[in-house]
């Protein structure tokens, strides 16, 4: 679907349990303006396991995870990241070391169209991460990429302020906090 303008919320959500993306799409099946969205259930888990929510921020990273490094380093307040890596299977967009900084600086989950790699350190990290795949091959360090401007994943819209809910049933998008 298509989206509707965003709304930006800044307050993080204090209870990512009180939701269930299958009762989110249940209560919104019939939106129609494409402020409601499901992304494509292709996203595997691979850092800590659970439910998670709150306002989007996005990066986009082609084969280069120099934003992400800068993004995952500052202030999450309770943020999902969402890095659009255009799908690559080719190179890791994130690894251990950027999975604790995000941990460490508060961002509630991360998202990556594309891999991730050091599996383990992920999990261990205690955020949640999901992507597409696993690669052990890291990324080039090229300056590249932009923060903070609309992204397409999987051909779902998302927003920076957009609300995105993740559960173990999958993940939505609203340009509002639904919760």
């Amino acid at each position: 679907m298509l989206c509707a303008a965003s709304f930006h919320q800044e307050k993080p959500l204090s209870a990512p349990s009180s939701f269930t993306t299958c009762d989110l799409c249940d209560a919104h099946e019939g939106d129609t303006s494409g402020a409601f969205r499901v992304l494509a259930p292709v996203f595997h888990d691979y850092g800590a396991v659970r439910a998670f929510a709150g306002p989007v921020h996005t990066v986009r990273a082609p084969e280069d995870n120099s934003r992400v490094r800068e993004a995952v380093n500052s202030p999450g307040e309770g943020r999902v990241l969402v890095i659009d890596g255009g799908g690559s299977l080719r190179r890791a967009l994130v690894g251990g070391n950027l999975a604790v900084a995000a941990a460490q600086n508060g961002w509630a989950g991360i998202v990556v169209d594309g891999c991730v790699r050091d599996v383990a350190e992920l999990r261990a990290a205690g955020i949640p991460v999901r992507a597409l795949a696993l690669m052990p091959l890291r990324t080039e360090k090229r300056g590249e990429g932009q923060s903070g401007e609309p992204v397409q994943i999987q051909g779902v819209w998302v927003r920076p302020g957009d609300w995105l809910y993740a559960d173990e049933d999958g993940m939505v998008v609203a340009d509002r906090a639904l919760v």
